[in-house]
């Protein structure tokens, strides 16, 4: 994801120093490193994970150098995904998709070290990181007092500038807002990692744990070894490969190098040759380890052709089974497909199990058994085109919300990164009648004070609903509401459970939202909008808390916070109605997505999340 569509030619390599020993980077020995992991997108740019989740993941990287790492358990949002260590790949466990992943280094005075994250806005008002050499990239600039920079030397045609904290597309002359924010350091390390077994196995018989994870991981790892040997025979049909599935030998021995192959070349990469490298055509001495190919799921794999000679399997390699979760229904394609066919192909025998689909939907519902939710006014709320009222004119917006500061602080106003004792960063910019450029104000709840001039900026650039949000602190000023397209919310009560909530009923909520013509609050005014997925059912336990989150999302509906228009995180189509920001859940049985239940934190992040929006329980009073 970037703030534009990107190719892969514009792809670039971490700052960070980068070895390699067993698919694993290490510091340069007594020499302190802050290490960032980072997954490889679709585009082939590095991705970094959080703060939290690199911390996690060294966590366990201590405790087992060729384990599991299960993402879900720091970051609700990566449930489905898991890292195995040895192969150094990310999978996601609903679909079967595997990706690379690396651990990178940095300097520890550079931004990850000191927990700063520079993010830009996307088109549906949230914000998404930089990648990490960009982000380091433009902290040193905004230290150094920089007044702009040029990302050119990067591969990005963006000009970054500091005093009104945007970036422009040199192309298009877009312009997209950009933020700094602090965040938890990354892990700092030292020196290398201990040494620990391939991964768990039996206590006494040293045959594979049967808990479903270690079934999981243990598959996971199988198709991955079964690619690398289908590729191993290919290139060396003569060899013959000793079994390393248990032995715990490392699936990726050290070195890099180039390695002939029929056809082609296969670059240093994708290789791993113990020892040192091989120069380009140079046989493999017959008493050495065979390299493993560490391009797993990367376009342009060079493949051997012609080479069919299979090696001989040893006794006693177990069958693993496909299953990634408890449940029962067909074999999910990717996994049955990616693990079962690559595994005979290697010559592992193969045992597939049913692995389960989320179950998004109740059983069938009779209209007799819909009744409508104790408490809660009616069954539906329809929202039509927005009416372009007269509002107030914009100072008077600002100024109702502000108190004026005669002796204002020598800091920072954050919205243009001038100094508050000089004239905001908009003077020329942004001229209005009645404010000076040199005026500061506070704002009256929580305090905090910028120029008039660059909150009247803001509030230009915002929805112009009469409300304002400070920019440091969220809180919001006035009825804030949003660009939500026209449309229906429907809520019921069924006669079935949710996991997790067996002793009550359940609340259906069904959104439907069609396509239409994009308003002048929207990205592109006068344009089509899609509005994929609709209608969309998702659930709420039927009980005190859960008819209260219910209330409070009738009301964000009514000032249209719940949908916003912009581009998809999940398919990256532009102009489509997405979800803005309050999380629903839309699995009713399972919770093999993330979007399901059991789920006991939920009720209480999602009445975060409308807070975050204005929309509190003081709302239900009014």
């Amino acid at each position: 994801r970037g703030a534009e569509p990107l190719s892969p030619l514009m792809a670039r390599q971490g700052a960070g120093a980068m070895l390699a020993s067993s698919g694993l980077g290490f510091p340069p020995q007594n020499l302190a490193r802050v290490v960032v992991w980072e997954w490889l997108n679709e585009h082939g740019r590095w991705r970094p994970y959080s703060a939290a989740v690199c911390h996690h993941i060294e966590n366990v990287l201590k405790e087992d150098a060729r384990g599991s790492v299960v993402l879900g358990q720091v970051d609700v949002q990566l449930a489905p995904y898991i890292i195995d260590l040895q192969s150094m790949h990310q999978f996601r466990q609903d679909t079967g998709t595997m990706r690379p992943v690396r651990r990178n280094f940095y300097d520890p005075s550079s931004a990850p070290g000191k927990g700063i994250v520079w993010e830009w806005e996307n088109d549906n008002s949230s914000w998404t990181p930089y990648d990490m050499d960009i982000c380091i990239t433009i902290q040193n600039a905004y230290e150094k007092q920089h007044p702009w920079l040029d990302l050119s030397s990067l591969g990005f045609c963006y000009l970054i500038y500091f005093s009104s904290m945007s970036q422009m597309n040199r192309q298009t002359q877009r312009k997209r807002r950009l933020r700094r924010r602090m965040d938890l350091a990354y892990p700092l390390t030292m020196g290398s990692i201990p040494k620990s077994q391939s991964w768990p196995v039996g206590t006494s018989t040293g045959t594979p744990c049967s808990c479903p994870q270690c079934l999981l991981v243990n598959s996971t790892r199988a198709a991955s070894n079964a690619i690398l040997a289908s590729q191993r025979r290919k290139l060396y049909p003569g060899a013959v490969r000793q079994s390393s599935t248990f032995a715990g030998a490392a699936l990726w021995p050290a070195g890099t190098g180039t390695v002939a192959v029929a056809g082609g070349t296969a670059k240093g990469e994708g290789l791993r040759v113990p020892g040192g490298a091989f120069a380009p055509n140079q046989s493999v001495p017959g008493a050495a380890p065979l390299p493993g190919l560490n391009n797993l799921n990367r376009p342009g794999t060079q493949r051997g052709g012609g080479l069919s000679t299979r090696a001989t399997v040893p006794p006693g390699v177990p069958a693993l089974p496909v299953k990634n979760l408890n449940g029962t229904g067909p074999v999910h394609p990717a996994l049955a497909g990616m693990t079962g066919i690559l595994m005979c192909a290697a010559g592992l025998p193969v045992c597939l199990t049913r692995a389960p689909k989320p179950i998004l939907h109740p059983p069938p519902v009779s209209k007799s058994d819909i009744k409508p939710v104790p408490g809660v006014n009616g069954i539906c709320r329809k929202t039509k085109k927005k009416h372009l009222k007269k509002s107030k004119a914009p100072e008077d917006v600002v100024r109702r919300y502000i108190q004026k500061v005669k002796n204002p602080p020598d800091e920072d106003c954050t919205i243009c990164m001038e100094r508050l004792v000089t004239s905001s960063g908009y003077e020329g910019v942004l001229s209005q009648r009645g404010i000076k450029p040199e005026l500061v104000g506070k704002l009256g709840k929580c305090g905090h004070m910028y120029h008039l001039l660059c909150l009247l900026a803001m509030y230009n650039n915002g929805n112009k609903d009469g409300s304002l949000q400070c920019p440091t602190c969220k809180a919001i000023y006035g009825e804030k509401t949003g660009t939500q397209p026209p449309g229906k919310m429907e809520f019921h009560l069924i006669p079935h459970s949710l996991p997790g909530y067996t002793d009550s009923k359940t609340i259906r909520i069904v959104y439907d939202i069609p396509t239409g013509i994009q308003g002048p609050e929207h990205p592109n005014p006068g344009k089509k909008f899609t509005a994929r997925g609709f209608p969309r059912h998702c659930y709420l336990p039927d009980n005190e808390k859960g008819r209260k989150v219910l209330k409070l999302l009738i009301v964000a509906w009514d000032r249209r916070l719940i949908f916003t228009i912009g581009t998809s995180n999940t398919t990256g189509e532009s102009d489509t109605v997405v979800w803005n920001e309050i999380h629903h859940k839309t699995e009713f049985g399972s919770n093999l997505t993330g979007h399901g239940y059991p789920d006991p934190n939920y009720l209480d992040n999602v009445l975060a999340e409308l807070l975050a929006q204005g929309v509190s329980e003081a709302t239900l009073k009014d």
